[in-house]
């Protein structure tokens, strides 16, 4: 039951062969069993047992709400959810415990969504691993796979033991490792350069991104106002869709987002033979590992051995996009973390000498260094003398790099085919010997510039590394031709059939972390 489809789980709900309680509790075990991957910051077991309960007398009535009633789902820790302690991962909001819901939260809430918990995060969304939050860094679930498990015993060089486990990528590691490991059917991300699509990538997920303004931002806790959207997590294609049907449209509490005028419903795509793939030739760089670039070039001859029309395109802003990135993403976060100054909600220190030293107390106490280190580079590109030769001319230069999407699109492209990540998962220690901003600045290269141009994009998983690990391929579309993106994306996913993760042995090789706990075996034919 756990590894099924949304809508197949929702088909077993209204059959009565499981009641949304039973669900409940199996994803509830689920997560007290793999409690060491540290993906969850809060589980709301009590909520989403009340759920539950609600949603099992609506099934009984004959009343479901759709395909989500009753499906366990996750939220990131950026996401604010009445009632319940919303936290960015930092000390600044230690404690905070939002009035009001996300609208994107109270959307799949009125869907009878069942709220598993809040997963954890890289602090305030920055970052590319899920390693620099409050609550400690989140393990890959991979890292414990059958598949990844046996080929490390075929190499003679591998270190045993649990300190080669994985990262799950960022910032949404939490919500990445909360579906991989099956402890929910859905989780939300944000993604403002990649947060979304690199996790996905990692823990192979489907991970995508909306254009800008389809869902509502209204209750995410900013970080860059002009590129964050709300991400989604899932298993498949359609479950993704599914979600994005609930999300999507106008809301009156966010400006930026647009009405739609027809409901989301994806059809499967039979012919590809009137597609044109667009392979932006800049993202051949020579960081780019050799395993994933075969499976690129794999994928664009797939297409092209089944009609469709596979081109190189150039996109020849592509290598100011990352310097661009840093200095619009940075000096907005500045602008946006200037709110948590220790007086409305959070983190408050002892000093009462004076405001002054109050708020400067607060924030060293509040943020971490990574925090610190994008709020002075924001300051110093908004600073009045430098304000025209930094923020106006990256404005500049993100125009250009949007328009080379236009003229690509216009050039009669449909979608852009690239690589998602550099690398498949590295472990943790080789990950944390760079510092947070050289790592980020390397993990978003392929996925920022679609976040400065607002465009929806999705990461598919498409194969297992030699390593045993997943790597995913990223799909670019048009502006709000989201429906047509995940159309060709699930004939993709049909074509190449990414593996089941396999955790049976979850327990075998990591006892010792789980405190001697033992888990049972996750059977996916429950």
């Amino acid at each position: 039951m756990l590894g099924q489809t949304l809508r197949e789980v929702s088909a077993a709900l209204k059959q009565g062969q499981i009641t949304p309680t039973e669900l409940c509790q199996k994803c509830l075990s689920l997560i007290k069993k793999t409690k060491f991957l540290n993906a969850y910051i809060t589980v709301s077991e009590e909520v989403a047992l009340k759920q539950a309960e609600e949603s099992e007398k609506r099934y009984k009535n004959g009343q479901s709400l759709g395909d989500l009633d009753g499906i366990p789902i996750a939220v990131k820790d950026n996401f604010s959810t009445s009632g319940i302690e919303t936290t960015c991962a930092s000390n600044m909001l230690k404690g905070y415990v939002p009035p009001y819901n996300a609208t994107v939260v109270q959307k799949l809430l009125d869907q009878g969504a069942l709220l598993m918990g809040k997963t954890n995060l890289d602090e305030f969304a920055m970052g590319s691993g899920s390693t620099d939050g409050v609550f400690g860094p989140v393990k890959n679930p991979w890292s414990y796979s059958k598949q990844y498990r046996e080929k490390r015993k075929q190499n003679p060089h591998s270190e045993s033991g649990d300190s080669d486990w994985l990262i799950t990528g960022g910032s949404s590691g939490g919500s990445a490792a909360a579906v991989s490991a099956f402890t929910c059917y859905a989780a939300l991300g944000s993604d403002t350069g990649g947060s979304t699509r690199n996790p996905a990538a990692h823990c192979g997920l489907v991970g995508f991104k909306p254009s800008y303004g389809l869902i509502s931002r209204h209750g995410l806790i900013p970080l860059v106002n002009s590129m964050d959207v709300p991400g989604i997590l899932t298993r498949y294609v359609d479950d993704a869709a599914i979600v994005l049907g609930v999300l999507a449209g106008h809301d009156p509490k966010d400006s930026t987002t647009v009405p739609i005028n027809k409901p989301l419903v994806l059809s499967s795509l039979e012919d590809v033979s009137k597609l044109c793939i667009g392979i932006p030739k800049e993202y051949l760089v020579p960081e780019l590992s050799s395993e994933i670039q075969s499976l690129w070039s794999r994928a664009a001859d797939l297409f092209e051995s089944e009609g469709a029309k596979v081109i190189e395109v150039s996109l020849p802003h592509t290598s100011y996009s990352i310097v661009c990135y840093h200095v619009l993403c940075t000096s907005e976060v500045a602008s946006n973390m200037a709110r948590f100054d220790g007086l409305q909600y959070g983190h408050r220190c002892d000093i009462d000498v004076s405001t002054e030293a109050m708020y400067a107390a607060t924030r060293r106490e509040g943020f971490n260094d990574v925090v610190r280190g994008r709020i002075l580079s924001g300051n110093f590109f908004l600073l009045k003398e430098n304000y025209e030769n930094y923020f106006v001319k990256a404005q500049k230069v993100r125009r250009l790099i949007a328009n080379d999407f236009v003229n690509a699109f216009n050039s009669g492209v449909d979608v852009l085919l690239t690589p998602t990540t550099l690398s498949e998962a590295v472990p943790y220690l080789e990950f944390i010997k760079e510092d947070n901003r050289t790592r980020s600045a390397q993990d978003d290269i392929f996925t920022q510039a679609v976040n400065m141009a607002g465009l929806p994009a999705v990461n598919i998983p498409i194969a297992l590394s030699n390593q045993g690990l997943p790597i995913g391929l990223q799909f670019i579309g048009r502006a709000f031709c989201d429906q047509q993106l995940l159309t060709v994306a699930k004939w993709f996913e049909k074509q190449v059939q990414f593996p089941v993760i396999q955790l049976q042995e979850l327990v075998d090789n990591c006892s010792a972390i789980l405190e001697n706990e033992k888990l049972a075996s996750v059977s996916l034919k429950q």
